[in-house]
């Protein structure tokens, strides 16, 4: 299929136009069912799995409707993590590519407020975030939702999980009656169900099911990988797997002409396959990848819909799909007439709850792909050459160049492996024996959080496995402070290394007389400011408040925004139990000595140089070799 299907479904010319440099040929069966209820102003109610293409569904065609004149916020989009609000924003971003005067804004916990104050200031049409954000402010009065012309609900359950939903009902309250409504949901429990008919109860129902698929024969790897970096993954990856045929699957048709061309200019046998091209030509394509004339093929999923060449030993999925399905017919390419299979994914780090998913739906582990080192490449290049050096002495047709050589080397007095060295050396000099690579360091992946544990019919024993996957922005020191006023650790946990990290309780002014249960605690901490859920100690609630114990010496951002972050629209308010309200954690205690070290050199007033933490909502200053229990917030 064609881009003409996406015109098929009635979305605007700019945003058509947007699809078309994309390359996108074929709407998924979510975007193919909402598309049109959407555009029509109608509200939805869409279930469908992580995956599917649920972004494009509701994004097209509410930008369609969008009015460019209106500064104020048109579209307001709720996401459940910061991560999916960036991503949801910059597809919204790239979907408006030719909208004249379009802003979209992603707003988000542990980012600093100050700058989405002035951006909203400034204006925008599309607003993504989180709902503990959104409550702040609309409390600001810093945003406005009596524009709002269309409010969408990502991935409610998930809210729900996380204990946001109350909040959820705090912002819809906040918008005009008449909005439209578009609520999408991996599964409809009663407390979802119950939101959607409050609000609209007339709203159109699409439901997508979930075809669970078993993949065999098949060996699936992935690799994580900066985007930037995927085309020297990909040659590194087709220099060390021995392959016979092999197809590369990409998104666009773009991507099938470029990515082909670079592997045609570093000497592999490959050819493009997408909708653009005539029959004929992708007829004679197939058949020279069948015929052992071109060895691998870089394909859509409409071109390769229903190819069965039994050559084929790998899939590399240089793209991830959009839907599950797709992926599980792209690998099955492989692994055809019996025969053991090999699929490959690349993935960047954002991208780690889609491969997840993949998961549920194959009932598969994934494993991961170690990057291929210049050693692997060196050592396959080495073989290939030798092996070509014996097929070449095996030619009768040496005579005149050993006598050439016998001749060069007697006049000189030279070394006959000296010349051999020689001749190898000139002979490789395109396609060096000894390569010297750029480093391809893959990016920091947490492979045992929320997206691991991200099956939707789990119970809540479940949920803080689910949250560690995400950019954390702050990092904790595993040392405690010392202040003299500071009651000391009583507790403490593992890490993943196994040290002992000293946990410190902490009061929340926030208790059971405000509904609060520690599903909410857990959700509005590990969100709002991004602390891994593994370092979440014990919750204990009161009447008039709750503490929980998190690791000792939280730096003073985390801690500030901590006591901004809110659940049932309170401020938690957050202080050290037993040390007074305001006290703070200080972030300058000195580090516990690890074993003899040399002094550092002092500052001429006589206190030692310590770099600062950053003020404005960003991560620290990294210090050496300082134990992390977050990872670093990127917006991506």
């Amino acid at each position: 299929m064609s881009s003409n299907e996406f015109l098929s479904l009635g979305i605007s010319a700019p945003v058509l136009k947007a699809v078309q440099n994309l390359g996108y040929e074929q709407p998924s069966p979510i975007q193919a069912q909402s598309i049109p209820i959407l555009l029509s102003g109608k509200n939805l109610l869409g279930t469908a799995q992580t995956g599917t293409g649920k972004t494009a569904a509701f994004a097209l065609p509410l930008l369609s409707n969008i009015d460019e004149k209106q500064k104020t916020p048109q579209i307001l989009v709720l996401t459940p993590t910061r991560e999916l609000a960036i991503q949801v924003a910059e597809a919204f971003q790239s979907y408006a590519k030719h909208i004249k005067g379009f802003h979209v804004l992603p707003i988000y916990g542990g980012a600093d407020i100050g700058g989405q104050l002035r951006s909203l200031k400034r204006g925008a049409q599309v607003v993504v975030g989180t709902p503990g954000r959104m409550l702040d402010h609309l409390k600001r009065k810093s945003l406005n939702l009596s524009q709002v012309k269309s409010l969408v609900l990502d991935e409610a359950d998930e809210m729900l999980r996380m204990g946001f939903i109350d909040d959820v009902e705090a912002i819809l309250s906040k918008t005009p009656d008449e909005s439209q409504r578009a609520l999408f949901s991996a599964t409809m429990p009663a407390a979802i169900k119950r939101v959607a008919d409050k609000y609209r109860g007339d709203a159109q129902q699409v439901r997508i099911k979930n075809k669970t698929q078993s993949v065999e024969r098949i060996k699936q790897q992935y690799i994580t990988v900066k985007a930037h970096q995927k085309m020297d993954a990909l040659t590194r990856v087709l220099e060390v797997e021995k392959f016979d045929g092999m197809i590369i699957f990409v998104r666009t048709k773009s991507s099938t002409v470029d990515i082909s061309d670079r592997l045609q200019a570093r000497g592999f046998s490959s050819a493009a396959l997408n909708g653009d091209l005539s029959q004929a030509i992708r007829e004679r394509t197939i058949s020279k990848l069948k015929r052992g004339q071109v060895d691998v093929v870089v394909a859509t999923d409409v071109a390769a819909r229903g190819l069965d060449v039994e050559r084929i030993s790998h899939v590399i999925n240089f793209d991830i799909p959009y839907d599950n399905e797709s992926y599980v017919h792209r690998i099955g390419r492989t692994g055809r007439a019996g025969r053991e299979g090999n699929a490959i994914l690349f993935i960047t780090p954002k991208e780690t709850r889609l491969l997840r998913s993949i998961e549920k739906t194959t009932k598969s582990t994934i494993a991961p792909l170690t990057m291929p080192s210049n050693a692997q490449v060196s050592d396959q290049r080495i073989q290939q050459f030798t092996e070509q050096l014996s097929k070449t002495l095996e030619t009768p047709r040496l005579d005149k160049f050993r006598e050439m050589i016998v001749k060069y080397v007697e006049e000189n007095d030279l070394d006959m492996a000296d010349v051999a060295a020689a001749l190898t050396y000139e002979n490789q000099k395109e396609r060096p024996l000894f390569p010297k690579l750029d480093n391809i360091v893959a990016p920091r992946q947490d492979n045992s959080g929320r997206d691991k544990g991200r099956g939707r019919d789990n119970d809540n024993k479940n949920r803080d496995s689910k949250r560690r996957d995400r950019k954390d922005r702050d990092n904790f020191s595993k040392d405690s402070n010392s202040r003299a006023s500071r009651p000391k650790s009583e507790r403490v946990i593992r890490d993943e290394d196994g040290n002992e990290v000293p946990m410190l309780t902490y009061r929340l002014e926030v208790g059971k007389n405000d509904s609060v249960e520690p599903s909410n605690i857990v959700g509005a901490i590990a969100n709002e400011a991004d602390i891994s859920s593994q370092y979440i100690g014990q919750i204990i609630l009161h009447d008039e408040y709750s503490t929980v114990d998190l690791p000792d010496g939280m730096p003073d951002d985390v801690f500030k925004t901590l006591k901004n972050a809110r659940v049932r629209s309170k401020a938690l308010n957050i202080s050290i139990e037993n040390a007074g309200g305001n006290s703070a954690p200080s972030s300058r205690s000195p580090r516990p000595k690890k074993g003899p070290k040399k002094s550092k050199p002092s500052s001429k007033d006589g206190s030692s140089k310590r770099k600062s933490t950053r003020t404005d909502g960003s991560a620290p200053l990294k210090k050496k070799k300082k134990k992390t229990y977050t990872k670093k917030d990127k917006k991506k």
